[in-house]
């Protein structure tokens, strides 16, 4: 299986795609006419999100394998701390090394049920995602990823603490990090320097900036709800007045991360993140607009 930062670190532009675990078959079906959507396209990989409650953990897991089997494409696998001993955890990574799945995003991850709960770790788990990469990369020949967060971690004692965090997280063995969502370049790019102020190249070792198409003022509203990180009034500006029509929405949606994507591959940034929401054709239609999907697909 092909090393993702290999991918990451060419001179040319890539993109790739994030989905969430279905809830059943029918959202199931969905997500695979997504996938098979998205792939002639090319993405550097592609990542299935890791409930942290432990009731779509072992769904995502096999959907991470399938992609590995099925597909030409190059699966991301997600793996949080919560609820798992060591010991679990040595038994999903080996399940994942034995299905050909050697890339892995390794997440502290959030409390179930409520994500701005108390953090209580597995008695016999760990405590830091820093933890969780070297235990990764103690047990093969892995690329693992971690995540940032250009507007502070929810739970982060300031900005330059997070760059400190991210650093520490690179020096266990992380390869690359991937971003919460971007709605402010600005933001994303002051990362980037902070991080490059702290003896990392970050040519060699990226940061990818998470953006999702909009296409659900709601569904926006409660994923900035859950991650703890307002959506910026500039963007709610364009969005709030057109949110009882969907249409308009998707359109403004599309046109948003089209001009964030343009602003990022401006500035040097050649590798964008989307998150999905296991639904294809806004993230394509970017992809589009942006030049990077190609001819044949």
């Amino acid at each position: 299986m092909t090393s993702v930062v290999d991918r990451l670190c060419s001179a040319r532009p890539s993109f790739s795609v994030e989905f969430f675990p279905p809830g059943d078959e029918n959202a199931e079906r969905q997500l695979w006419r997504s996938i098979r959507d998205l792939e002639p396209l090319e993405p550097s990989f592609v990542s299935v999100t890791y409930g942290a409650g432990g009731t779509k953990r072992d769904r995502t897991i096999r959907i991470t394998g399938r992609i590995a089997a099925e597909t030409t494409l190059t699966p991301v696998a997600h793996l949080t701390a919560v609820n798992h001993s060591v010991a679990e955890l040595r038994n999903i990574i080996g399940w994942y090394a034995s299905a050909g799945v050697t890339n892995v995003l390794a997440l502290r991850g959030d409390p179930p049920g409520d994500p701005h709960a108390e953090w209580i770790p597995h008695p016999e788990g760990i405590t830091h995602a820093e933890e969780l990469v070297r235990l990764v990369r103690g047990l093969g020949d892995f690329c693992v990823s971690v995540a940032c967060f250009p507007n502070g971690h929810p739970r982060s004692t300031g900005l330059e603490a997070d760059a400190d965090y991210l650093v520490r997280k690179f020096e266990a063995g992380a390869s690359y990090a991937v971003s919460q969502t971007v709605f402010r370049v600005e933001e994303f790019l002051r990362l980037r320097d902070r991080v490059a102020a702290r003896g990392i190249d970050v040519t060699k070792v990226p940061l990818l900036p998470g953006l999702m198409p909009i296409t659900s003022v709601k569904g926006v509203r409660r994923m900035a709800e859950l991650s703890g990180d307002p959506i910026p009034p500039e963007v709610l500006s364009r969005i709030d007045p057109i949110a009882e029509d969907p249409a308009a929405v998707r359109e403004e949606g599309v046109r948003i991360a089209t001009e964030l994507s343009q602003q990022l591959l401006a500035e040097g940034v050649l590798n964008l993140h989307y998150y999905t929401l296991n639904k294809s054709t806004a993230t394509r239609e970017v992809l589009e607009n942006l030049g990077l999907v190609p001819a044949r697909a």
